[in-house]
């Protein structure tokens, strides 16, 4: 049996997540341990013996950079101003401050994806056919398909993506339903 060997944490991890962190937000590049070798002057040896691998690198980065925009948006509501204003307000601070670290983070987070354009387009295909048919039916407002396609697309992948760390297969297809259902609520046209 391999006997498991103990991880360092020293100043020196805090000086490769450092120089990590640096090299996503100042280039925009993919991090390599060979990146961050050259920019500290260290060796394989004295990575690895703080590390197993450099997404183990980038998801501390990552998470460190979530908990600064969550610092960022902890203001109350006050009770007094219009309360979905503030919701609103906030949803989309959050949304900006997700987009730019979405951004700078592309590479590491997208490079696994499995959702590649091909898919995407299939979906999105779909999507507006069904707002199309709807629509001509009148079963639904007068909606553009292509922003409301889009919107579910994101509302879709976007749910599936944290329930399958959150929750059991069986309470995220009841969470999707019901939540769904609400969005939906939105575009009927009210005697259907």
């Amino acid at each position: 049996m391999e006997e498991k060997l103990e991880l360092i944490k020293d100043e020196m991890s805090e000086k490769i997540i450092n120089v990590a962190e640096k090299i996503v937000t100042m280039s925009g590049t993919t991090v390599t341990v060979r990146k961050i070798l050259k920019e500290l002057g260290i060796t394989n040896r004295v990575f690895y013996n703080r590390f197993h691998n450099i997404d183990e690198v980038l998801k501390i980065v990552y998470t460190n950079t979530i908990e600064r925009v969550r610092q960022s948006l902890e203001k109350d509501y006050d009770g007094k101003s219009d309360f979905f204003e503030y919701i609103t307000d906030v949803v989309v601070e959050i949304l900006i401050a997700s987009y730019d670290i979405k951004k700078k983070f592309n590479q590491y987070i997208f490079e696994a994806d499995s959702l590649s354009q091909d898919n995407y387009a299939w979906y999105m295909d779909r999507i507006k056919l069904l707002f199309t048919e709807a629509s001509k039916n009148g079963l639904i407002k007068d909606v553009d398909p292509e922003v409301m396609g889009y919107a579910i697309w994101c509302f879709c992948r976007g749910f599936n993506a944290d329930a399958v760390n959150r929750m059991s297969k069986e309470d995220a297809i009841k969470n999707f339903r019901y939540s769904f259902g609400i969005l939906l609520e939105g575009i009927k046209i009210k005697n259907c």
